[in-house]
């Protein structure tokens, strides 16, 4: 009985198949290239190995048995499956799996996470062996790994416009001045003046911002900090007076636990780009993200 298939098994399945579409072994020398005594002994060999007669041949011409009938359609489906195998293997070859490693940064507005959701849907949709990582990074560190090839793409505030990176613009984010409760301004926070609010302290980034000139006196600004929730935490003493964006306070606002200074006067809006190392956008998975991320913020805003 037929055990374990082997490559000689299944060439001589091909042999016998093709004798039953060619309607006998004299019609299937021309298709298989060889003799009738030739072919006659294969198909002698497949019926000893599988320990049933095939078919009768002879004087009387080519007919199945029963069981060659049961045979013929059990070898059709197992060459129907080993072609779907092939045409499988082909597409896992031709789709090969590729990462894009993305960075971004921390507490970005749910509503900009959102429509990067929308961009990575929409480009799995048709790139399934494409994986996302994810990594969140400072600012500085994003551009860093951006250039050294550790990310893809970065997203965030970026103030360096370094002249290998290419930066896309994407959304904008609202920074609002705000005092906490104890603060001798948080009674008449809401229509204060620039001019109000110079002497006293200050919580400011540690990088550059060319979009907001300082406050107050240097001397003024007495805590550097490039974290959103050590900004907060320092406002929220009543020690120091900062700034934040709108989405983050909004939380604290709502709990009176945070009053904007003035919403109007002590404000600034920062752009948020995608950056991609100039030689990083040939790779197509990633040039191919960054133009469904940018028309879909694109999108979104028309």
């Amino acid at each position: 009985m037929l055990g374990n298939v082997s490559e000689l098994d299944l060439r001589l399945v091909r042999v016998f198949l093709t004798v039953v579409e060619a309607g006998g072994i004299s019609a299937a020398q021309t298709a298989l290239n060889t003799t009738q005594p030739t072919i006659s002994a294969q198909l002698s060999t497949l019926e000893a190995r599988v320990g049933f007669r095939l078919c009768e041949r002879g004087r009387g011409g080519f007919s199945l048995t029963p069981r060659g009938s049961q045979f013929v359609d059990a070898a059709r489906r197992l060459f129907a499956a080993l072609e779907a195998f092939r045409a499988e293997v082909h597409q896992i070859n031709r789709e090969m799996v590729v990462s894009i490693n993305i960075g971004l940064l921390g507490q970005i507005a749910p509503a900009a996470n959102k429509k990067i959701a929308l961009a990575i849907s929409r480009f799995r949709a048709t790139h399934r062996s494409v994986h996302f990582n994810f990594t969140e990074l400072s600012s500085s560190m994003l551009e860093e790994k951006v250039i050294n090839g550790h990310l893809d793409l970065a997203i965030g505030y970026f103030w360096h416009r370094l002249a290998n990176i290419d930066y896309i613009p994407l959304f904008h984010e609202t920074q609002i001045a705000y005092c906490g409760p104890t603060h001798p301004l948080f009674g008449n926070a809401g229509r204060l003046k620039p001019d109000d609010v110079v002497d006293h302290d200050w919580v400011w980034r540690s990088h550059p911002l060319p979009e907001m000139p300082a406050p107050a006196q240097v001397e003024r600004l007495t805590a550097f900090t490039d974290s959103m929730d050590g900004a907060a935490l320092l406002i929220l003493s009543g020690q120091h007076l900062g700034f934040l964006p709108r989405h983050y306070a909004a939380r604290h606002a709502e709990l009176d636990q945070l009053r904007a200074l003035n919403p109007h006067a002590l404000r600034y809006e920062v752009s948020f780009h995608a950056a991609v190392r100039q030689s990083a956008k040939q790779r197509d998975p990633v040039n191919e993200f960054l133009d469904e991320l940018a028309a879909t913020f694109a999108a979104q805003d028309a």
